[in-house]
């Protein structure tokens, strides 16, 4: 058997690259046609591009772009997986079922691998554990509770959740800001366009034909010509400025600091914190549903927030918990909750039902963040519908003022 690598348009269009096994072209081809596959390339696969399918990484070059893994194929794979087992179908045989079925060759890879490793005797916990980008900690710790409880079909369909709802959030956020950003991408490509290409061949005649220009259309005219003369020179400049900001916001100090202050902006700091508020109270919540204690729960959510202000805070929370403090107490201290809130978690402290009650003010602040989201857009969309009506008529004008001027020259 002959290893070739593939790039394939699927069923629904979606571009799809991976490795498939076959006595030679002919027969990789009608098994590529027999999964629905329109193969663009195919190629004999080089014993570095089966290790790279085989680390669960993509391969350099132009197969990279298919082999990505979603957080929507990893949540389908959680709730396929709970399906699984809640059926009495063992982990193994519920891994090589899903390797089977997947659609894309990374992840069908990836779990194969798994299910490799569960056979030879590692906890399924543990073999996820070696996929950190997929699995983060807070799903690897959630299945390693559900396998000390003996509740893993359980604990599964809870982490489903979790991710599900986490999806949804991030898609109804998404949603909201693609008109503002819409608005502003056409903005900026019809501006370039008109300074770069339309603009400097109808000032190239409007110089000619007066010897004086207006003010607004001398500076369009010194714009322009910038634009046009050096746009590479300001191209990589921006790209390096780009490449900076990152590298600093990747840094300790620099990603402190942006946590930080985008916590404290104006109008978006608010929806950044009832983004982290409602992340925090849905993972402890469904941590603690699942059987986790407290402190080990806070320490979860602590590396798992995503914000390292808010995770230094829970770190607080977890210190004065671990010296005998209810959950309540110490948010009342960091006033972070509102009173409300921390009454609901202080009952469903005394009243055993502390997972209910996080998982309500989840959603209490997920409800916050869309209102709040929505309020923003509704601000941020028609600032830039301004803006980008205020430059294409400033351009209007800069352009009219010579034609008017020469206008009453000839009358």
């Amino acid at each position: 058997m002959k290893s070739f690598r593939y790039q394939a348009i699927g069923a629904g269009g979606a571009l799809v690259a991976g490795l498939v096994e076959a006595e030679d072209r002919k027969a990789a081809l009608q098994l590529l046609s027999r999964q629905n596959l329109f193969p663009s390339l195919l190629e004999a696969a080089t014993q570095e591009v089966q290790k790279d399918f085989q680390a669960g990484e993509p391969p350099a070059g132009r197969f990279s772009l298919g082999q990505r893994i979603s957080r929507r194929e990893v949540t389908a794979f959680t709730r396929e997986i709970s399906a699984l087992l809640t059926a009495s179908i063992s982990i193994p045989q519920a891994l090589d079922s899903l390797a089977d079925e997947g659609e894309n060759p990374a992840l069908r890879e990836i779990v194969r691998q798994i299910g490799g490793a569960v056979r030879k005797g590692e906890a399924f916990s543990a073999a996820l554990s070696q996929h950190p980008k997929l699995f983060s900690k807070l799903y690897v710790s959630m299945i390693r509770v559900g396998e000390e409880a003996g509740a893993l079909p359980k604990v599964l369909n809870d982490l489903a959740d979790l991710l599900e709802h986490e999806d949804q959030v991030r898609q109804e956020v998404a949603a909201a800001v693609a008109y503002p950003a819409f608005v502003l991408c056409f903005g900026f490509v019809t501006v370039t366009i008109l300074l770069t290409v339309v603009l400097p061949r109808l000032f190239g005649m409007l110089e000619e034909m007066l010897p004086v220009l207006p003010l607004p259309t001398l500076v369009l005219l010194k714009t322009s010509h910038v634009l046009h003369q050096y746009w590479v020179l300001i191209l990589a400049g921006a790209m390096a400025a780009a490449g900076l900001v990152r590298w600093l916001l990747k840094s300790d100090q620099g990603a402190e600091w942006w946590d930080k202050y985008k916590l404290r902006l104006p109008f978006a700091g608010p929806a950044y914190q009832s983004a982290a508020l409602g992340r925090f109270a849905r993972t402890l919540g469904t941590l603690v549903k699942s059987g986790v204690s407290l402190l080990p729960a806070l320490k979860i959510v602590e590396q798992t927030i995503g914000n390292r202000v808010m995770a230094a805070q829970i770190a607080r929370v977890a210190e004065e918990t671990r010296g005998g403090d209810s959950l309540a107490a110490p948010l009342r201290k960091l006033g972070v909750f509102s009173r409300s809130v921390v009454q609901m978690i202080d009952v469903g402290e005394e009243t055993g039902k502390l997972d209910e009650m996080l998982l309500r003010v989840a959603t209490m602040e997920e409800r916050h963040l869309r209102t709040r989201t929505k309020t923003l857009i509704s601000f941020i969309a028609p600032l830039l519908i301004l803006a980008v009506g205020a430059m294409v008529g400033f351009m209007v004008i800069a352009i009219l003022l010579p034609i008017f001027k020469m206008s009453s020259a000839l009358h």
